[in-house]
């Protein structure tokens, strides 16, 4: 459930840089990249804790 959720907040990231993209909206494209970013940070989090679940 949690990685739908950062794949998510990756994709409406995607889609708000492309917005900015087309709409020449710099601060619209930065606010999409840093969503992006935090979608992988949330999905590198929980593989990392998963990870650590299993090596116990």
């Amino acid at each position: 459930m949690a990685k739908a959720k950062a794949k998510a907040k990756q994709l409406k990231g995607k889609m708000k840089e492309s917005t900015g993209k087309a709409m020449d909206d710099q601060s619209m494209q930065a606010e999409g990249r840093g969503e992006q970013m935090t979608g992988k940070a949330q999905e590198a989090a929980q593989k990392t804790a998963k990870q650590m679940k299993k090596s116990r």
